[in-house]
C-alpha cells in the first residue's frame, strides 16, 4: 500500500455513500443553475428599466458594487443576461439545470435565434471545456465569413449627388450599416430641431403639446439633411477657415430680399434659380448667426 494514501475498502456501504454524495452534488448544481437563470432574468429587467442609473456608470458597475463581483465578471453577467432575452431555449435549459452557466456563457458568444437549437445540442453533448473549444472555432469561422461579407459591402458604399432638370438636387446612395445608423440618428435629431424651430418651442417643451407637423416624413427628412449640412459647415468641418472655403454663394439683387415682386434675380453660383423666400430665410439665418 502506498504510504500516506488513504485506503478505502470497496465495500457496498462506502460505494453507496459516494453515490449518494455525488447525486446530491449534481442535484445542488442543477438548483444553482436554476437560481442563476432567475438571477439573470432579474438582472436583465433591472438593466432594461435603468435601475442602476442612480450614480453608477452602467449596470455592471452597479452589480460589482452590490454583490461584490469583479467588474469583468459583472460585465459578463450583464452580457449573458441580455443575450438570453433573445434565446429562450438556452434560457430554459439553464433554468432546468440542463446546461451549466459556464456552457451558456460560452454559447451566448455566438448564439442567434436561427442557430440556437444547434448550439443547444452542442451544449448538451459536451463538457464546458468542449463547448468553449467549439465556440472558439465557431467564432473564427464567423470572423472569416464576416470579413468576406463585409469587404465587398464596404467597397460598394457610394453617394451620388446631382441636379435634376428643374434644379432640384437628387441624392442617392448606399452606406455601411454603421454609417447608416449614425446618419439616421443625426436626421432624427435634426428633424426634432427643425420641428421645434418651426413651432417656436424651447428645449423644455414637449412635442406632444403642439399640433402634428403638416410636412410629410420625406419633406422633414429633406429639411433635416439641409440642417445637418449647414451645421457641419458652421461648426468647423471645413479644414480651412470655417464657412469660407466651402461657402454656398447665392447671387441676389437686394430689392428681392424685401419684396418678392421686385425686379431682380437670385441664383446659385452655377446659375440655378433660388426662390426669394429662400434667400430671405438664408439672410435672416446669417444675421441671427
Amino acid at each position: 500500500m502506498e504510504i500516506g494514501a488513504p485506503h478505502i475498502d470497496a465495500t457496498a456501504e462506502p460505494v453507496a455513500e459516494m453515490d449518494r454524495l455525488g447525486d446530491e452534488i449534481a442535484e445542488l448544481s442543477a438548483h444553482l443553475d436554476a437560481a442563476t437563470a432567475h438571477w439573470l432574468e432579474l438582472i436583465r429587467e433591472f438593466d432594461a428599466r435603468g435601475g442602476w442609473n442612480r450614480g453608477f456608470r452602467s449596470c455592471a458597475h452597479w452589480l460589482a458594487w452590490c454583490v461584490g463581483l469583479d467588474l469583468g465578471a459583472a460585465r459578463e453577467r450583464v452580457r449573458v443576461a441580455r443575450a438570453l432575452g433573445a434565446l429562450p431555449r438556452l434560457a430554459d435549459a439553464l433554468a432546468r439545470g440542463e446546461l451549466s452557466y459556464a456552457k451558456v456563457r460560452a454559447l451566448t458568444r455566438v448564439a442567434t435565434p436561427e442557430i440556437e437549437e444547434r448550439l443547444l445540442a452542442v451544449g448538451r453533448a459536451g463538457t464546458a471545456c468542449h463547448v468553449e473549444r467549439i465556440v472558439r472555432g465557431w467564432r473564427r469561422v464567423d470572423a472569416l465569413a464576416e470579413a468576406r461579407e463585409t469587404t465587398p459591402r464596404h467597397t460598394s458604399r457610394a453617394l451620388h449627388v446631382y441636379e435634376d432638370e428643374d434644379g432640384m438636387v437628387v441624392i442617392r446612395g448606399r452606406l455601411t450599416p454603421e454609417a447608416g445608423a449614425v446618419l439616421k440618428q443625426a436626421l432624427a435629431a435634426a428633424r426634432e430641431t427643425v420641428y421645434r424651430k418651426g413651432r417656436g418651442m424651447d428645449a423644455a417643451s414637449s412635442a406632444e403639446d403642439v399640433p402634428a407637423e403638416t410636412s410629410s416624413m420625406a419633406q422633414q427628412q429633406a429639411d433635416a439633411l439641409a440642417l445637418l449640412a449647414e451645421t457641419a459647415l458652421h461648426h468647423g468641418i471645413d479644414p480651412g477657415s470655417p464657412g469660407e472655403r466651402y461657402q454656398v454663394v447665392v447671387h441676389v439683387d437686394a430689392p428681392v430680399l424685401t419684396d418678392p415682386e421686385a425686379p431682380g434675380q437670385s441664383v446659385l453660383e452655377g446659375g440655378t434659380h433660388v426662390s426669394a423666400e429662400t434667400c430671405r430665410r438664408l439672410a435672416c439665418a446669417t444675421r441671427a448667426g
